[in-house]
């Protein structure tokens, strides 16, 4: 009889802690992949998400496993609020795989946005503007010869392209340059500093993102400096300005550190629409 209850007792208990065993294991899935603005695990019809009429069309943008708002915004020089509001997302935490996404501002032909920014860039006639304007017509081989157009030429070789001459980047930290770019393996460069060294914006710009919410960056912030420039600026041990706040270059926005790194270093990012450039083509000599 003893041993008819004891058998009962522990039957029951083992059926108890399968139950708790299997709610764990329904759960896990869904907090690790929803947790940080990510993509849900869920398993449904794409074609019955949000935005599934636009999959594939320009300036659109499917979900993937692994996403968040944050690398969305990044990857596509934009702010996660911005993508949010023209996706009519109201809860970031709910995005699922396979949802589509805007990724340009609504009033923007889909797909155009980016790319009158990007011819402009890519035709040389932008390098030498003062008296590009008066000199419209670059046929006549005469137009480049004034001695104005000279001096400015290499100032401006700094950068590429005239959307970012205006700008005029400055280093945001004084340390050495310890990693340089590698668009496969470091998308940007490392500086290294101690515990507490200033950051500083790069350029004029406003606070898209601040936070600890993109995976492998640490304390992140991440600047929009005109509509085809983001700089970003990870490992930080303390952030001293909050999104959609302006913020003027040269001005002290984050101590330098070592969250979510091996060593105390900022990790230097410049995006031009959405894609990582190498940072020493845009900063001036040291």
């Amino acid at each position: 009889m003893l041993l008819s209850r004891g058998l009962g007792t522990l039957s029951a208990v083992m059926v108890a802690a399968g139950v708790l065993a299997g709610c764990a294991q329904v759960n896990k899935a869904p907090v690790e992949d929803r947790g940080g603005w990510g993509a849900g695990a869920s398993r449904v019809d794409p074609a019955t998400l949000p935005g599934a009429e636009n999959a594939g069309k320009p300036g659109y943008y499917s979900v993937r496993p692994g996403d968040t708002l944050i690398r969305i915004g990044l990857e596509h020089g934009q702010s996660w609020k911005d993508i949010a509001r023209w996706s009519n997302i109201s809860n970031p935490d709910l995005i699922e795989v396979g949802q589509v996404v805007r990724v340009v501002p609504p009033g923007t032909a889909a797909g155009e946005g980016a790319r009158p920014v990007a011819s402009s860039t890519v035709q040389p006639v932008t390098l030498p503007p003062a008296g590009s304007t008066a000199s419209a017509p670059v046929t006549p081989p005469a137009a480049p010869a004034p001695v104005a157009t000279t001096p400015v030429e290499p100032a401006k070789t700094t950068t590429t392209g005239g959307d970012a001459s205006g700008l005029g980047f400055i280093w945001p930290a004084k340390g050495q340059v310890i990693a340089g770019f590698n668009e496969s393996t470091n998308k940007g460069v490392d500086i290294a500093g101690n515990a507490g060294d200033p950051v500083l914006a790069a350029a004029d710009g406003r606070v898209v993102y601040a936070g600890a919410g993109l995976r492998g960056y640490g304390h992140l912030i991440i600047l929009k400096h005109n509509n085809t420039y983001l700089t970003a600026y990870a490992h930080n041990q303390k952030l001293l300005v909050k999104e959609d706040q302006n913020v003027k270059k040269g001005q002290k926005i984050a101590e330098m550190g070592s969250s979510d790194a091996d060593r105390v270093k900022l990790h230097f990012e410049v995006r031009r629409q959405g894609k990582p450039v190498d940072p020493s083509r845009y900063l001036p000599a040291r």
